[in-house]
């Protein structure tokens, strides 16, 4: 089967091919030998709360001054 790439460089997946993936709408892109490859990523949604991000911060170890410099570099 054919996948099509647009002009806006976008892939258009055949519906025999996305039919085996019901309720997935994400697809991990890789390269493997020259060939590209498509995994399914179902996505989890995070716990939204605030202490749920705060969480997640603490986790990743992100601290008020990763902050700062982020916000410095976007702005810039």
């Amino acid at each position: 089967m054919l996948a099509k790439k647009t002009s806006k460089n976008q892939l258009t997946l055949p519906k025999e091919i996305v039919g085996n993936f019901p309720g997935i709408d994400l697809f991990d892109a890789v390269i493997e030998d020259h060939r590209i490859v498509l995994k399914p990523v179902k996505a989890i949604p995070l716990n939204t709360s605030l202490e749920g991000l705060r969480e997640k911060i603490r986790k990743l170890g992100i601290d008020e001054n990763d902050v700062a410099e982020a916000v410095k570099g976007a702005r810039n």
